[in-house]
């Protein structure tokens, strides 16, 4: 039987095959009605696609603040989240997608086309949970935050709660184990 750390190893080296994108974002919250107000998407090779600031259509509340550093003044002026999705789906279109804690992002993309009346046109067959696969090659039963990752693979780049840092932070731990001997 192939050890869940073999199996990681090969599961990344499948992804990175087919030229896969990466992605992170960050939102005014966790609750129902949060929505998106930037996200990042990295190509396979650390290119940064889009690294965009959304407007959203509430305040951003002081807690989501206090964690990623984005402030009403700074998203007063950039796009909506229709308008950013717009540059950001045809990216996406036909690849796959690797998110850290894939449940969060997709969940929080889906409110944000839920508030706007955008049809969710993304199959989940093609998004892979960097997290679970990490947590498969460390041979961890439990969640593992990004910033642990990257700390265990001695990765320089910091967790800072921006989405291209944390994008291509993600997007390093992915290679990382990808180069790892079975």
């Amino acid at each position: 039987m192939i050890s869940s750390r073999k199996s990681a190893i090969q599961k990344a080296r499948e992804y990175l095959a087919v030229r896969p994108v990466f992605l992170d974002t960050e939102t005014t919250g966790l609750d129902p009605n949060a929505e998106i107000i930037e996200i990042c998407v990295v190509d396979h090779d650390g290119t940064v696609l889009i690294d965009s600031l959304v407007r959203p259509a509430r305040p951003i509340p002081l807690d989501a603040i206090r964690i990623h550093g984005i402030t009403d003044d700074m998203v007063k002026d950039a796009r909506t989240w229709p308008e950013v999705w717009a540059e950001v789906e045809p990216i996406m279109r036909g690849r796959y997608i690797g998110i850290y804690n894939a449940d969060f992002d997709l969940k929080m993309m889906r409110q944000s086309h839920k508030k706007y009346g955008l049809i969710w046109e993304i199959p989940l067959s093609r998004v892979f949970d960097v997290m679970k696969i990490y947590a498969d090659f460390a041979r961890n039963q439990r969640w593992v935050s990004l910033e642990t990752a990257g700390r265990q693979c001695g990765i320089p780049l910091p967790n800072s709660h921006r989405a291209q840092a944390d994008t291509l932070l993600l997007w390093e731990i992915f290679k990382f184990i990808a180069s790892r001997t079975p």
